[in-house]
């Protein structure tokens, strides 16, 4: 690629997209479980990882990205411990929770004081569907990821964060954040800039419903719908489809 003009381009969505793009994938092509599982190898390409590792999952299918990363972990000998902050879990989550038992996977109720020790600190709380005020339990479950010293990870967005305009009174500051299928558009707003040190897209193979932004790696934007690459967004998509 000498060609100093060249450019690169990638998909940037809304989460009403996203839920729906997810939901027709389902539906006609890659079942929900194998794309949950897809998210989590996403995470586990993303990343050099530092055992003990501790992932912090809640009780929907964010929290089963966890689960299921704790599995690929586990299988490849890196020490791993799942803080739960729920005993309800969705269908999905539940059967990566049920995996990683099989596994022997170390799962432990989350305390303000479990995240001593770690090396990293996976971020799998609250996904892109959350709106709204914090429950306690998931308060202080951020609070003690912000107050590690653990190189930290978020899993599709930084839980307590808006993923369509990255408003958060109280969000994961994360080292590396992963999403899942596309960027949304949240994660490129200033305010997500703070909470993020880099961010990288997995692609699982969701079949988009409809075209939205483009983020151009240009220095000018082609058209409204052709958004500036911000500086902690790396335009190289990883490949978990496979």
């Amino acid at each position: 690629m000498d060609d100093p003009y060249y450019l690169i381009m990638i998909d940037c969505i809304s989460v009403e997209n996203m839920r729906r793009s997810d939901a027709l994938t389902i539906e006609k092509y890659v079942s929900s479980l194998e794309l949950m599982g897809r998210a989590a190898k996403g995470v586990y390409l993303a990343c050099a990882w530092t055992a003990p590792v501790a992932i912090l999952v809640g009780s929907g299918n964010n929290g089963g990205d966890g689960f299921a990363l704790a599995c690929i972990l586990q299988e490849r000998k890196i020490d791993c411990t799942v803080f739960t902050l729920s005993d309800r879990l969705s269908a999905d989550s539940a059967f990566y929770a049920q995996k990683a038992r099989e596994m022997s996977v170390k799962i432990k109720p989350f305390t303000e004081s479990c995240l001593q020790g770690f090396s990293m600190v996976v971020d799998c709380l609250l996904g892109t569907g959350f709106r709204g005020g914090l429950r306690e339990n998931y308060r202080a479950a951020i609070e003690a990821i912000n107050a590690s010293h653990a190189y930290v990870v978020s899993v599709d967005i930084n839980s307590g964060m808006n993923g369509d305009d990255g408003s958060a009174k109280l969000a994961v500051r994360s080292d590396l954040t992963v999403t899942s299928g596309y960027v949304k558009r949240g994660l490129l707003t200033e305010n997500a800039g703070r909470h993020i040190g880099r961010l990288v897209c997995a692609d699982i193979g969701i079949v988009l419903e409809k075209e939205e932004w483009k983020v151009c790696s240009d220095a000018e934007p082609l058209g409204e719908n052709c958004l500036l690459c911000p500086p902690w967004l790396e335009m190289q998509v990883i490949n978990a489809k496979v």
